[in-house]
């Protein structure tokens, strides 16, 4: 099921004011044929569907992807995905062909962003944050705020729980002139879903262009240790081995939250570390599952931040794609250095240049340290 309410009063027809001032809007509206986004390119996901669904809906450009999700086991598009073609259907006024689960074309005419209040249900445990990414860009460069309830998956596999999204990537959209805030009001596992997130999303005035090429000195790390419906000595267990290794490789002190009741329909277990440095902010995460013990969380969730610690690079992998959206619009030169290029980060700066006169140079190859600029003149 796939419930869609608009509360939203009057529409945006296009962004006007000072968001015209992003010179890439007005020149890409010079030109409206129809882009053509081959889904199978890169690593081939759901990322290219929504990155582009975004870039789309905020420039007003007529888009068809073809071969969605075409390096999957089953491709074409899952509930998920659908419900973002939805929501950004709804949120862009467009009209839509090919909006069904498991097509693999998809053909999205939007009309202009139209700020508000909505409510999205993903009806599974299908990933709210994923969501949550294709609907911010558009709606971060619209002329009002806008508040969004969102229910399905708030921390499920492959995809960024929300705890990352509020710790590590609205702080760095907060140092580009976006003001976004969530509130988690139940927790949603995989397999039974059922979380809720409330997003309040105001928009600044354009972007500003970042860099994020040097950490600093290390301020501390520090985390939360979390379970839904499953014996309390879980969360402690995943704090003690967790806070046990930090010290022993890393040779500091941690700080671990415990939170043993999180609010949930279902059950499930989760530990996020985060570490602080002078100019950025990174952070790490693992989830529990049936017949994975607690001490194997925290040592999964450590060796990723244990790799990261050992790079010269300023941001963690997960942080680096979903910036370059944000980056690419943003009027100037942005830069940052990543501890690892992921296949994401390529196919995201593949799909913003089908879309935008945007330059990109890249230091560093597939699954090492990498420094990427954009400069949109």
């Amino acid at each position: 099921m796939i419930l869609i309410t608009d509360e939203s009063k009057g529409r945006a027809e296009g962004l006007t004011g000072f968001f015209v001032s992003i010179s890439l809007i007005a020149m890409n509206r010079q030109s409206q044929h129809m882009i053509e986004i081959d889904g199978s390119y890169g690593e081939g996901g759901g990322q290219i569907l929504r990155t582009a669904l975004a870039l789309s809906a905020l420039l007003n450009r007529p888009l068809t992807v073809h071969q969605i999700r075409g390096k999957r086991k089953n491709p074409g598009m899952g509930r998920q995905h659908l419900t973002a073609v939805e929501a950004l259907g709804k949120i862009a006024g467009a009209r839509v062909e090919g909006g069904a689960l498991g097509s693999q074309t998809l053909s999205f005419i939007p009309k202009g962003i139209s700020p508000g209040d909505y409510h999205f249900r993903i009806g599974t445990a299908g990933s709210i944050t994923l969501l949550l990414q294709a609907l911010l860009l558009p709606l971060s460069q619209s002329q009002k705020n806008s508040k969004l309830i969102l229910e399905g998956g708030t921390h499920v596999p492959w995809s960024p729980p929300f705890h990352y999204l509020q710790e590590i990537l609205f702080p760095a959209l907060r140092l580009m002139g976006v003001s976004v805030k969530g509130h988690l009001e139940r927790w949603g596992w995989y397999p039974r879903g059922g979380g809720i997130l409330n997003v309040e999303i105001q928009p600044g005035f354009g972007l500003n262009p970042l860099s994020l090429v040097n950490r600093g000195d290390l301020k501390k790390i520090r985390g939360l240790s979390a379970s839904s419906n499953l014996p309390h000595p879980i969360v402690e267990r995943q704090r003690d081995e967790a806070l046990r290794r930090i010290e022993k490789v890393m040779k500091v002190e941690g700080e671990i939250t415990l939170l043993p009741d999180a609010p949930a329909i279902g059950q499930g277990s989760f530990l996020l570390l985060v570490v602080e440095f002078e100019k950025v902010t990174a952070g790490f995460s693992a989830l529990g599952q049936r017949g994975k013990p607690a001490e194997e969380v925290a040592k999964e969730a450590l060796l990723s931040l244990q790799n990261y610690m050992e790079s010269e690079g300023c941001i963690d992998p997960h942080l680096a794609d979903q910036l370059v959206p944000f980056m690419a619009l943003a009027k100037g030169r942005s830069s940052f250095t990543t501890s690892r290029i992921t296949e994401h980060l390529l196919t995201n700066l593949w799909v913003v240049q089908q879309f935008l006169d945007v330059k990109i140079s890249r230091q560093g190859e597939k699954g090492s340290w990498g420094k990427i600029e954009l400069f949109n003149e």
